[in-house]
């Protein structure tokens, strides 16, 4: 299995910031009104992320495809 890390669509990031409230990990944080991925080293691809966002922003990706 790949080794999955989020991605943040920022056309669809309302800044809610509930990323950063779910995510174990402290990966996000909030950058300009935007869920911002500050540590992706530390995703353990748990997906509270994903699972939370009210708009469907994240997403978790396979880490080495670009």
């Amino acid at each position: 299995m790949g080794d999955k890390k989020p991605v943040v669509d920022k056309e669809k990031c309302i800044g809610c910031g509930t990323c950063v409230s779910v995510c174990p990990q402290n990966v996000f944080e909030m950058k300009d009104g935007k869920a911002n991925v500050a540590r992706p080293q530390d995703c353990v691809a748990c997906s509270a992320c994903v699972e939370n966002c009210p708009v469907e922003a994240i997403k978790l990706v396979d880490a080495k495809k670009k």
